[in-house]
């Protein structure tokens, strides 16, 4: 580890760093002593991709109160750094938490978060629990949060939610903590939290129809339905119990026969956890669990080991197995010398046979490979008002409506929430690639569209090149919201926007009035009330293809990157593409 002092425009937030996600961060117990003393304690930090500058593993906060201090003061000192060894991003992780948790707590969720992650990057939660000083069950407490709908991990989050409510929703199936969302979102009925919900989740429950394997017509125990009929239930709990169970073994014996290696009937009312299992493949010796809930629903997992059988396999080491090794046929370097010639033939072949290349070039992105890391981009949003504007847009509503046709045209789980990373087939990338060789040129022109957009990068120079290219306005997908009006607070620049939407006689009969007022008169014209006349089609100048600013001052991003690219967009014609011999 290297100390050094490093200028603030050479660091950046590490994405590693546990709240390189969320808000701007609450700085206001630190500010003060930063401006007195300056930031004392060293930030973590490590090389980053560019020559020269630097991420941010822990110490977000002292930077942010460190960029209000040389925003006020117009100076910006260098900070202290404590650098460490760059590219083990699980090692990086555990330095932002330990750091972390020791100044200020996280919420469980965004320990759930970074908790996870580390176990992606191979550590158990011994490890975790070791390196943290936790108890294990207080890792394993926290990971099991991965069991919620993402709502339900939102309202704890905020708070709206207690503790014992999240710790009974760990245990409820997906279609339950549906059911539960319901309740909360009705105003008229009585939603259990606490105590209470554990018995409405588990204890004296009826068994609906629905989580029923077998078929209905066979059973000859006594079915009820409510007084309007529409919900229907199994009035003797035993004669159901014992038409599922002998169901339920009859599903889990159909798994052996297709070629699955082990099916695994928890217990009733057991839970399946996620963070306990990675993916693998029947091929591979994956397993399926059967997993029975309390109220009878049947819910089944395909293709999971459990991380400790995980990692022997990456070290080699044959489960369950006193098997003596094989000397293969043919040995390393002989294994070398075929790899790269029928490789070098391969693509030799591959470079005539552009419609394959367009199809393989898909399955990279979509699934990746150990040369190929693409990543999706997050949208990370400086405030909740932000994310909610772009989350409810027209635009957005257009993507997701492509998004879900290519989810269903690849056959991928509907509730993906990316087609990017969304393929787990038990044959991989040869799998895919496969899947979209049998798809005309134009379903997979609609895929690579949309793997594209979600890959596509915020903020960069290159939409600035696509906007005036795709023919994109503003106009007819967009309208002003509060999330914008309300972050919109320069003087100057709010009585441009006044001006822009009231007009030039009622900006200068404004223009001394306060922000609030410019702000509602503007909602006003925006949206035709106050007897104003309803303007329609505005979009801020920053935001417009192409895009301007309204004063001279400058320090508009989108202004910036569109006057690097000006000249690409000004070439008479695009270059000729380069064709094979």
């Amino acid at each position: 580890m290297e100390l050094r002092h490093i200028a603030l425009a050479d660091l950046s937030v590490s994405a590693a760093n546990m709240r390189a996600r969320g808000s701007k961060p609450d700085i206001a117990n630190i500010l003060p002593s930063v401006r007195a003393r300056g930031v004392l304690v060293p930030l973590i930090v490590r090389h980053a991709q560019e020559e020269g500058e630097f991420e941010i593993v822990a110490g977000k906060r002292r930077y942010h109160a460190a960029l209000v201090v040389a925003e006020e003061s117009g100076e910006g000192e260098a900070l202290p750094c404590a650098v460490i060894a760059a590219g083990d991003d699980a090692a990086a992780l555990e330095a932002s938490l330990i750091e972390n948790i020791a100044r200020l707590d996280p919420d469980e969720v965004t320990r759930w978060e970074s908790f996870t992650r580390l176990v992606r990057e191979g550590r158990s939660p011994e490890d975790i629990a070791l390196t943290f000083g936790l108890t294990e069950l207080q890792v394993k407490r926290t990971l099991a949060l991965g069991n919620l709908l993402p709502r339900i991990r939102g309202l704890y989050r905020k708070g709206d939610i207690d503790v014992a409510t999240v710790r009974h929703l760990t245990l409820a199936p997906r279609a339950r903590q549906r059911d539960w969302l319901a309740l909360l979102d009705d105003p008229d009925a009585y939603c259990p939290t606490g105590h209470q919900l554990k018995a409405w989740l588990f204890g004296g429950a009826s068994i609906p129809l629905g989580a029923a394997l077998f078929d209905i017509a066979d059973y000859a125990g006594e079915i009820v339905s409510d007084l309007f009929g529409d919900e229907r239930f199994f009035a003797d709990a035993a004669s159901f119990w014992t038409a599922q169970t002998a169901a339920i073994e009859a599903r889990a014996e159909n798994y052996r026969e297709a070629g699955w290696r082990e099916v695994v009937v928890l217990p009733t009312g057991e839970a399946f956890h996620g963070w306990e299992h990675e993916r693998c493949p029947k091929r591979k010796g994956g397993k399926v669990f059967l997993v029975v809930g309390a109220r009878g629903d049947v819910t089944v997992h395909e293709g999971y080991v459990s991380c400790k059988e995980a990692r022997k396999r990456e070290k080699g080491e044959a489960s369950g197995t006193g098997e003596k090794p094989v000397r293969p046929e043919v040995n390393a370097p002989i294994q070398n010398y075929i790899d790269l010639h029928r490789h070098a033939a391969v693509r030799a072949d591959l470079v005539g046979q552009p419609s394959v290349a367009l199809r393989l070039m898909v399955a990279h992105a979509l699934v990746g490979s150990s040369l190929w890391s693409v990543r999706i981009e997050e949208q990370r949003a400086h405030g909740d008002a932000i994310a909610e504007s772009v989350a409810g847009c027209a635009s957005e509503a257009v993507f997701d409506e492509k998004r879900r046709a290519v989810l269903a045209l690849l056959g991928f789980d509907p509730e993906t929430p990316t087609v990017r990373g969304g393929y787990d087939g038990e044959h991989g990338l040869a799998g895919l690639f496969v899947r979209l060789l049998q798809l005309p040129d134009p379903a997979v022109f609609d895929v690579a569209a949309v793997v594209m957009g979600e890959t596509l990068e915020s903020g960069s120079a290159l939409i600035e090149v696509l906007g005036p290219l795709l023919g994109t306005d503003m106009a007819k997908v967009w309208r002003a919201d509060d999330a914008l009006l309300d972050l919109i607070r320069d003087r100057a620049v709010l009585g441009h926007v006044l001006a822009e939407v009231a007009g030039e006689a009622v900006a200068n009969a404004n223009e001394d009035a306060t922000g609030k007022v410019k702000r509602t008169i503007v909602r006003d014209c925006l949206n035709g009330t106050n007897g104003r006349a309803k303007v329609e089609g505005w979009v801020p100048r920053w935001m417009a293809y192409p895009p301007s600013t309204y004063t001279q001052r400058g320090g508009v991003g989108s202004v910036a990157r569109a006057a690097t690219v000006a000249g690409l967009a000004a070439a008479p014609e695009p270059l000729p593409l380069r064709r094979a011999a």
